[in-house]
């Protein structure tokens, strides 16, 4: 009986051991299961045949609507060359009309693949976004009606300044004079007509916006000094998107040997300014900013 008794707790082991045993291989083949290999965000654009890009609507000369509803200007024409780079036909492209609020939260809720709206790099965007290397460059500048006695940037202290809401002037003017009084808009179009109707006494926005406005609009000048630095332009993806980054900046480079912004230049952007404006001084061909 006593060595019934041995036998028993042995022959468990036994059995237990042998259960071990046979699971180990089955932990060994899930281990050796190679973990599924991630996604090329390149190749997620080939598979939907459409690359999907945001622009304005209401900013010309760089993203505009012509009288025929085609979505044309600077910005989407580098939208549609990118498309039949990528994709063999430049009609490949779906345009997302953004206004400059919202470009940021359409890249990180996936709205679309590409932000090509006239955004200027700066530290807080980077933050939020991935930029490619800039395609433009600019500085922020102020507009008012011609009898208007603001001569200088300080005149704006005790006035009213009207920006667009989410622009380079709107964080600007935020920061650096919290004390101003701002009249916000959402669109740009907006932002012009209540300078035009008197709602206030400047607008700050790009100067090349500016430029372009008051040329088409008689009666309106652009205040000399400069709110910040000149700034790069550039394109911008979701934050962590380095594929797609990658791809853009190459296709800059690649399209700066044959001066492809220099031609956009003379289609879009020449006549809006004074003769002598130099080209360089606002395309940045090749992705090469140097500030």
């Amino acid at each position: 009986m006593k060595t019934a008794k041995l036998l028993f707790p042995l022959f468990g082991l036994a059995l237990l051991a042998g259960c071990n045993k046979s699971e180990e291989p089955a932990k060994t083949a899930a281990a050796a299961t190679p973990a599924p290999a991630a996604v090329s965000y390149i190749d997620k654009i080939k598979a939907r045949d459409k690359l999907i890009v945001g622009v304005f609507t209401d900013k010309p000369p760089f993203g505009f609507v012509d009288e025929s509803g085609r979505y044309v200007g600077f910005d989407t024409d580098i939208g549609r060359r990118f498309a039949k780079d990528l994709l063999g036909d430049e009609n490949k492209v779906e345009f997302v009309a953004v206004e400059p609020a919202s470009r940021i939260p359409f890249l990180q809720s996936d709205k679309v693949d590409l932000i090509l709206a006239n955004m200027t790099v700066t530290p807080e965007r980077k933050e939020a976004v991935d930029f490619t290397n800039p395609n433009l460059k600019v500085a922020v500048q102020a507009l008012v009606a011609n009898g208007s006695p603001v001569k200088n940037l300080d005149d704006l202290a005790t006035r009213t300044t009207i920006v667009t809401t989410g622009t380079t002037a709107d964080i600007w003017l935020t920061k650096n004079h919290p004390d101003w009084k701002l009249l916000k808009f959402e669109k740009n179009s907006e932002s012009l007509q209540a300078l035009s109707a008197g709602r206030g006494d400047a607008y700050a926005q790009d100067n090349l916006v500016l430029f372009s406005w008051a040329k088409q609009n008689p009666g309106y000048r652009v205040l000399e000094q400069k709110l910040g630095d000149e700034a790069p332009i550039a394109p911008a993806v979701k934050k962590g998107n380095i594929e797609l980054r990658d791809w853009v900046n190459a296709e800059l480079a690649k399209l700066g040997e044959e001066k492809y912004l220099l031609k956009l230049y003379d289609q879009y952007v020449r006549k809006e300014l004074s003769d002598d404006t130099k080209p360089e001084s606002v395309i940045v061909e090749g992705g090469k900013w140097q500030g």
